[in-house]
C-alpha cells in the first residue's frame, strides 16, 4: 500500500529539507538557482540567504514494512506554483504545513488550503536554530487554529525530528477515522 502524504508551506520554511532529512532514497527535487526573475516577485525578508526554490515538487520514499510505502511530496512554497498543488494533493491522506516563525505569514495559505478541502494536516513549526522564537500556542493564535489540529516543534534538519511530525500526521490522521494508533 502506498501512503502519499504532502509536505506544505510557505518559501523557504523547510520542505525541501525536510524530505531530504528522512527519505530514505536519494529525494528527486526541483530546486532550481534564483534568477533575477524573482526579484519582485518572491519575498525574500527573512530567507535573504536563500538562492534555490523549489519549482514543482520534492519527492521522498520511507518503507514502513514490505507492504506499507509513504510517499512523500514537496509542495512549491511560492504562490506563482499553486497551480500544481490540486494535482499532488489528490489522493493524499494528509499534510504536514510547515511554519516558519521568521515569516508566518506565509504558511496561512497551506493551512487555508487544507481547510477549505478537509484534507487532515498537522503544523510543525520549524525551529531553525534548535529553539523557537514562539510557543506553540501562540503560533496556534496566530494562525487561528482549531483545537483539534495537532501542533509539534520541530527541526526538520534532523531526521528523527522530522518523523515525529510525519508520526503526528499518521496519529491524527488514524484518530479522526477512529482508529487506534498501532492497531
Amino acid at each position: 500500500m502506498a501512503i502519499k502524504i504532502l509536505i506544505a508551506g510557505g518559501f523557504g520554511a523547510g520542505k525541501t529539507t525536510l524530505v531530504g532529512s528522512v527519505s530514505e532514497i536519494t529525494p528527486l527535487s526541483t530546486e532550481e538557482v534564483m534568477t533575477e526573475a524573482s526579484l519582485g516577485v518572491d519575498e525574500l525578508d527573512g530567507v535573504e540567504g536563500k538562492s534555490t526554490t523549489t519549482v514543482a515538487l520534492d519527492f521522498g520514499r520511507i518503507t514502513i514494512n514490505e507492504r506499507v510505502l509513504l510517499y512523500l511530496f514537496g509542495t512549491p512554497g511560492q504562490g506563482r506554483f499553486w497551480f500544481m498543488w490540486d494535482e499532488l494533493a489528490h489522493g493524499a491522506l494528509g499534510a504536514v504545513v510547515l511554519a516558519d516563525t521568521r515569516r508566518l505569514q506565509t504558511c496561512f495559505p497551506a493551512v487555508d488550503y487544507f481547510e477549505r478541502r478537509e484534507i487532515p494536516f498537522v503544523v510543525a513549526v520549524n525551529c531553525f536554530d534548535g529553539t523557537c522564537a514562539y510557543t506553540v500556542d501562540e503560533v496556534r493564535d496566530a494562525l487561528n487554529l482549531c483545537p483539534e489540529v495537532p501542533m509539534v516543534l520541530a527541526d526538520v534538519r534532523e531526521r528523527e525530528s522530522s518523523k515525529q511530525a510525519l508520526l503526528a500526521l499518521v496519529e491524527h490522521v488514524m484518530s479522526r477515522r477512529g482508529t487506534p494508533v498501532g492497531g
